[in-house]
């Protein structure tokens, strides 16, 4: 019960932070990334805002060695930029760029009931299933040649499967980048 309430606490904050900033009007951030015409630079003040709060509360936070409501921290892993990665990215700058919204700014917006946001927020939840529902997460080892467990060889097989008689054309070469 405590994870959610924390999670419903830091959901709010932020949710609040982002109507507040003004986050949640998407002519803020496309008036950010139209650099060549009326240019806003709230969206980089916001940033730079964040910047100086989360990067001392970070160092502080680490101090404890262990939050309040968890054994240990849960941390991003990854180091490679693999190509999910980075089409992933360039999906996602697309459609930021495209409509003045990402997903946390757009379920914040939902409370004005614009038709744009509705809308955003379906498309976005279609295609979080379309892109789960295509590309199965055992892809991606056979991509980075990695051996799939006996589970993921079975997920795998029908989209193999299905794909081997359409005739894809063969997987782009995913050679990996170190981070760090």
């Amino acid at each position: 019960m405590r994870f959610i309430i924390a999670g419903l606490m830091a959901g709010l904050l932020f949710g609040v932070g982002l109507a507040v900033s003004g986050m949640t009007d998407p002519h803020i951030v496309l008036g950010f990334l139209d650099v060549a015409g009326d240019w806003n630079p709230a969206l980089a003040l916001v940033m730079i805002g964040a910047l100086a709060v989360a990067t001392p509360g970070y160092r502080l936070i680490f101090k404890r060695g262990r939050p309040l409501w968890a054994d240990s921290f849960a941390l991003p892993t990854a180091k490679i930029i693999d190509w999910r990665l980075m089409i992933g990215a360039a999906l996602f700058g697309t459609g930021w760029g495209l409509s003045g919204y990402c997903p946390g700014p757009a379920l914040s917006a939902l409370s004005a009931l614009w038709p744009g946001t509705l809308v955003f927020v379906v498309a976005t939840g279609v295609g979080l299933v379309v892109a789960k529902g295509l590309i199965p997460s055992s892809f991606n080892n056979v991509l980075t040649r990695k051996r799939p467990s006996d589970a993921g060889r079975a997920r795998l097989r029908p989209w193999l499967r299905a794909h081997r008689r359409a005739g894809p054309p063969s997987p782009p070469d995913t050679g990996t980048v170190s981070l760090l």
